[in-house]
């Protein structure tokens, strides 16, 4: 059915314009309290062999949404009755900002992919405070992804992010610091350790000192060289970040034919992404959590990313192409291959093929 209704008519949409239809359309589910919870009684994880617990969180499974589709946590909560075990929303700024001009989202459906130059269009940390601060009808893991106003110098990004976190930590159940985007210029020299130290350094502060100390990742891209991942997992470690998020989009084009700039996201970075898990489970072992982003689309890539060493796993732009019950989908097919494997705990399979 979504099939069909993907081809006859999201598909003659432009990309942001249906985008924006389906998010519409979650909101109206996220206010009718009713079909909210019939919803996520019915596609929510529940099987016990799912749940997991990762930096003090527990969550009902491993597979959640990835930043970028919920950018103001307006619809946090139907995405999780659709069956994702966490959403995180975001890219949030300190600052409300349109982003960058239109068009600026591209589908790839032969390439199971997707490009975005948005450019980190929110209304802004206090209106996301609003949204995340309502009390919420079903349960939802809710992480907090912020990023860098796009105004705001380099010089003076530490001043911007905590300020976001300020607005936005206490509020959210992890927060994570984005500094791999392609989309906001000079975001990715902040990944450079010298850059970065100070950054996490300070909304490491922040989110210390909310009520329930909340848990700090930061974000990487794809793009990294071998040894500035082993850097960022070495700063991550010397700070006491809970876990590192690997990995946002890609400006590489090797994999596809499009020359659109921007974010490449999904099929075509699912070799990378799961090099870079890799690579960090062998320099950090189980000392920080990490979470696998990247060309994730079956339950084939999430057991993989798992046996890899992810403790909990993302997608994004599958979602668009496989529709509302992909998440529901992952999780029971997850649920009985553990069952025929004789897996009874997640924690028996992260990082099992690990070296």
């Amino acid at each position: 059915m979504y099939r069909f209704v993907f081809t006859q008519l999201l598909s003659r949409l432009d990309p942001e314009d249906a985008h924006h239809l389906v998010v519409g359309a979650l909101r109206l589910l996220s206010v009718a309290p009713v079909v909210k919870r019939l919803v996520h009684r019915r596609l929510a994880p529940r099987d016990p062999l799912l749940r997991v617990q990762a930096f003090g969180v527990h969550f009902p499974g491993p597979f959640g949404l990835a930043a970028g589709f919920d950018k103001d946590a307006r619809c946090a909560e139907a995405l999780s009755a659709l069956g994702f075990s966490h959403v995180e929303v975001g890219t949030i700024t300190a600052h409300a900002q349109p982003g960058n001009a239109r068009p600026r989202l591209f589908r790839l459906p032969g390439d199971r992919a997707l490009i975005n130059r948005m450019g980190f269009n929110n209304a802004g940390a206090s209106a996301a405070a609003k949204a995340l601060g309502r009390t919420r009808g079903v349960p939802a893991v809710v992480g907090v992804n912020i990023g860098k106003t796009k105004v705001v110098p380099e010089a003076e990004a530490v001043h911007d992010y905590v300020a976001g976190a300020k607005e936005l930590a206490a509020l959210a159940d992890y927060l994570v610091v984005n500094v791999s985007s392609p989309n906001t210029p000079g975001l990715r020299n902040l990944q450079a350790v010298e850059l970065l130290r100070p950054l996490l350094r300070a909304v490491k502060e922040v989110a210390d000192g909310t009520p329930k100390r909340t848990p700090l990742l930061v974000k990487i891209a794809p793009d990294l060289a071998d040894e500035d991942v082993d850097a960022v997992a070495d700063l991550a470690l010397e700070l006491g970040l809970d876990g590192v998020i690997a990995t946002n989009t890609t400006i590489s084009r090797e994999a596809v034919s499009s020359t659109e700039t921007g974010g490449l996201s999904g099929r075509p970075l699912k070799a990378r992404s799961l090099e870079v898990l890799r690579r960090l489970r062998s320099r950090v072992g189980d000392r920080l959590v990490l979470v696998s982003v990247g060309g994730v689309e079956d339950v084939d890539d999430v057991w993989e990313r798992l046996l890899a060493g992810a403790t909990l796993v993302q997608g994004y732009s599958a979602f668009i192409y496989e529709g509302p019950f992909w998440a529901w989908r992952i999780h029971r097919d997850l649920a009985r291959r553990m069952r025929r494997h004789g897996v009874t705990d997640l924690r028996e399979i992260i990082g099992r093929t690990a070296s």
